[in-house]
């Protein structure tokens, strides 16, 4: 075991507060991104960087920086973090429980009076989730140049308000630009969201890299016409058409099982009505892979099987790429940091490849990035009845933190 372990009960205390904001009655959180309850979940955190004696600030996409200082503050610092919004139905850890083993990391070196080299922050990002505002990781991309500021900004909500609108009203609107600052490493800890860990009674996930992803939004547009006199060789169906392409969305990662996933998520038909045929459908689809070149096949694929419903049923059919992100390999040294600090714990541990996007995904493009992962009740996640234990939480803050002293060096 090393010298120094976090404290497990302050750690769960922290999960638990956070958890309040947004609350469910059935046990999870509901706090979509620059919400008012987002904002209280921001609020919340500064305050309690700033009580461990961080230094806190936003850029103008609303991601959060905690830094603790380093004795060489010419040292680029070592990073991790993650996110506090959440799904409509969320969990108590998914994003949060990185975040706040990030600060439980600077307590507990306040608490034994550990003074590093590098200085070390922790940073929130801006819409992880992806389920208010597209694209996803938005705050991250932004950072990391995969976004520009301006379009992110310029995205809109069902109800047409932007993300720059909204980081105004609540007041987390920076004025720096984001990225375009070195990084020593980035290590982001998480729960698994997945089966693997749990079913292998394993404590630790060293996460080597991150499948690639294509999100689309798809409109298909036919002609409203009266249920019952229509008959159903002259129909243009949107709904019809839009089922056909969803029957594909799914026979596309069962014909490349057992690394592909796919998923319509989201549905909508116009004008709804019990009486009339559908003149406009609209679904999300996402597919996902580990391997570049397989994904990019599933994506043509995808866009074939559009292409030919559509024209097969007279209707027209419009293919929206909403977020992508490419398959990722994180950087050897923070995966050597994760297993070392595994091994030197004494816990047990496994790589890992992630099925979801996460913003290290998009951090390993400006810095070294890694990943930890500790198992999840049952794999489930995106659901209020995600799971942790508080042993594993521990395990995988206590992982986290010797691997950024491993990067960030102690006096």
């Amino acid at each position: 075991m090393g010298d120094i372990l976090v404290n497990e009960e302050r750690l769960w205390a922290s999960l638990m507060d956070m958890a309040k904001i947004g609350a469910t009655p059935a046990g999870g959180v509901c706090r979509l991104t620059l919400t008012d309850l987002a904002r209280e979940s921001r609020d919340l955190f500064i305050t309690w960087c700033e009580e461990a004696g961080c230094m806190t600030h936003f850029d103008a996409v609303g991601n959060i920086f905690a830094r603790r200082p380093g004795t060489d503050e010419m040292r680029p610092p070592v990073m991790t973090g993650s996110h506090l919004d959440t799904q409509p139905t969320g969990g108590k850890f998914d994003g949060t429980y990185g975040v706040l083993a990030g600060l439980e990391v600077i307590r507990t070196l306040n608490e034994h009076g550990i003074e590093t080299i590098a200085p070390l922050e922790v940073a929130v990002w801006t819409n992880e989730e992806g389920c208010r505002f597209t694209p996803s990781m938005s705050g991250s991309g932004v950072f990391s140049g995969v976004y520009d500021l301006d379009y992110v900004l310029a995205r809109k909500d069902e109800t047409g308000t932007t993300i720059g609108a909204e980081l105004k009203r609540i007041g987390y609107a920076g004025a720096s630009h984001p990225g375009g600052r070195a990084i020593t490493a980035y290590l982001e800890a998480h729960i698994e969201q997945g089966p693997i860990l749990e079913a292998e009674k394993t404590t630790i996930g060293v996460v080597a890299g991150g499948q690639g992803k294509r999100s689309y939004e798809i409109t298909v547009c036919g002609q409203e016409a009266h249920a019952g006199t229509t008959p159903m060789s002259l129909r243009r169906d949107a709904l019809q058409g839009a089922a056909q392409m969803i029957a594909g969305v799914d026979r596309i990662a069962l014909d490349n099982a057992p690394q592909a996933v796919s998923t319509v998520g989201m549905v909508s038909v116009k004008p709804n009505s019990r009486n009339t045929i559908p003149g406009t459908a609209f679904f999300s689809a996402d597919i996902r892979h580990p391997d570049k070149e397989t994904l990019d096949t599933m994506d043509a694929e995808f866009r074939g099987i559009c292409d030919k419903i559509s024209r097969t049923m007279s209707l027209s059919v419009d293919v929206i790429e909403v977020s992508r992100y490419e398959p990722v390999n994180f950087d050897e040294t923070c995966i050597t940091a994760v297993r070392s600090a595994a091994r030197r714990l004494g816990y047990s541990h496994r790589d890992i490849v992630s099925g979801a996007g996460h913003d290290a995904c998009y951090l390993a493009r400006a810095a070294p990035a890694g990943m930890i992962f500790i198992p999840c009740e049952n794999g489930i996640s995106h659901a209020e009845i995600e799971y942790a234990t508080p042993t594993d939480a521990a395990a995988g803050c206590n992982v986290l933190l010797y691997a950024m002293l491993d990067f960030a060096g102690r006096n």
